[in-house]
C-alpha cells in the first residue's frame, strides 16, 4: 500500500520501473556482498520521485528478501561465518534503532549530502585498497574481537537505518581489513548480518509511517530474484574487477545525487 502522505505523481510510477530498480539492487546486492540500497536509494529518488527520507525507509524494507536469499546461496557456497555474523547483528540492531531516530530528525538536505559522501568514501576504498580472495577466515573469537564485531554492528546499525542500507558497503570492508576475511566470505556474512538489521531498521520506520510499503513490495520481489545471478557473477568476477566495478557504481550515483541536491537547494533558495 502506498502511504497517505506520499506524493500524488509518485503513486503513479510504472511497476516496472520500480522493479528495475529493484532488479538492480538484487545483482548488486548478490554481487557485492551489500543490501543494495545503496544504488536503489538514488534510483528511487530519481525513477520514483521520492525525497532522501522516504527512499532511504523504503529501500531498506526491500532489503529484507534480497539479503535473505542471496545469504542463503552463499551459505549452500560455505561462504558464511555465522558465529561472526551472530556477533555483529547484535550490535547491528542496536545501531539501526539509532539510525531511524536519526533518519526522522536530521534534515533532508543534511541526509543528501551525508549520502553522497558515503558513495564517494566507498568508491576510494573500493580503489585503494582491492579485496583478495580466499583469505584466513578462522577468526579467534576472543574478547576483543567480540567486542569488535559488536562496534561494527552498531555503526553498520546507524547506517542502515540513516541511508536505508545494508551496511554491506562498511561491513564487507571491515571484514576483510580487520578480521582477514576473503572476500566471498565477507560478502556472504554481510548479507546474513543485514536480515535482522534491515528488518530492526524497518520496523521503527514503519511505525514512524515512512515506508511505502507498495513500492517495497515492487522494488522487493525482483530485487530478491536478481540476488542469485548477482552471487553468479561474484563467483566468476575477480576481486579486482568486483573492485573497480562496484567503485564505478558509487561514482555514478554519487555525481547524480550531487547534481539533484545541488538543484534543490537553489530551487529551496529562489523559494525561501
Amino acid at each position: 500500500m502506498t502511504s497517505p502522505d506520499a506524493p500524488a505523481d509518485q503513486a503513479r510510477v510504472p511497476w516496472v520501473r520500480l522493479a528495475l530498480v529493484g532488479a538492480a539492487g538484487g545483482l548488486l546486492s548478490g554481487a557485492f556482498g551489500v543490501g543494495g540500497g545503496i544504488l536503489m536509494v538514488p534510483l528511487l529518488i530519481l525513477v520514483a520521485g521520492m525525497d532522501q527520507r522516504r527512499a532511504s525507509a523504503t529501500s531498506l524494507a526491500a532489503i529484507v528478501p534480497a539479503a535473505l536469499a542471496g545469504s542463503l546461496t552463499y551459505f549452500a557456497n560455505g561462504e558464511i561465518d555465522l558465529l561472526a555474523a551472530l556477533f555483529v547483528a547484535i550490535g547491528g540492531i542496536v545501531g539501526s534503532w539509532i539510525g531511524s531516530w536519526l533518519l526522522r530528525r536530521l534534515s533532508l538536505g543534511w541526509l543528501r549530502w551525508l549520502f553522497v559522501a558515503l558513495l564517494i568514501a566507498v568508491a576510494v576504498r573500493m580503489v585503494v585498497v582491492a579485496p583478495v580472495r580466499g583469505g584466513d577466515t578462522t577468526i579467534e573469537f576472543d574478547v576483543l574481537p567480540i567486542l569488535g564485531m559488536i562496534a561494527l554492528g552498531v555503526v553498520i546499525g546507524i547506517a542502515s537505518g540513516l541511508f536505508g542500507i545494508g551496511g554491506g558497503v562498511i561491513m564487507v570492508p571491515a571484514f576483510i581489513a580487520l578480521f582477514g576475511m576473503g572476500d566471498l566470505v565477507a560478502k556472504g556474512t554481510s548479507l546474513a548480518v543485514m536480515i535482522p538489521t534491515a528488518i530492526s531498521g524497518t520496523v521503527a520506520n514503519t511505525r514512524a509511517g515512512i515506508v511505502d510499503l507498495r513500492v517495497a513490495l515492487v522494488v522487493g520481489i525482483p530485487a530478491t530474484l536478481a540476488s542469485f545471478g548477482g552471487v553468479a557473477i561474484a563467483f566468476l568476477l575477480s576481486p579486482e574487477w568486483s573492485a573497480w566495478l562496484f567503485a564505478a557504481l558509487m561514482v555514478i550515483a554519487a555525481v547524480q545525487l550531487a547534481v539533484r541536491a545541488v538543484r534543490l537547494s537553489r530551487k529551496e533558495r529562489d523559494g525561501a
